[in-house]
């Protein structure tokens, strides 16, 4: 609902906390599919899932591209779930 208000309602600093809001979210998303497994305990052994994420934020960080960043992602995932 906030997109929908004119941008000039909100003063400086209620601007500068909605800026972190995405950056709050991110996390929250990313980190139960990531970290947690089907029961919902944490599994950090054998979890191809932990790798994967750490290869693509390699690529990411040294390509600064979001499409290789993701293809890498999801094709070191795939392969460590299928051939590994």
């Amino acid at each position: 609902m906030i997109f929908l208000l004119k941008k000039d309602i909100f003063n400086t600093n209620t601007k500068k906390i909605l800026s972190y809001v995405p950056a709050a979210i991110f996390p929250a998303i990313i980190f139960p599919p990531l970290f947690l497994d089907n029961s919902g305990s944490l599994d950090l052994e054998n979890n191809p899932k932990i790798i994967a994420a750490i290869f693509a934020i390699i690529v990411g960080y040294l390509s600064k591209n979001i499409i290789a960043t993701i293809f890498a992602g999801l094709t070191s995932y795939w392969f460590l779930i299928f051939v590994v």
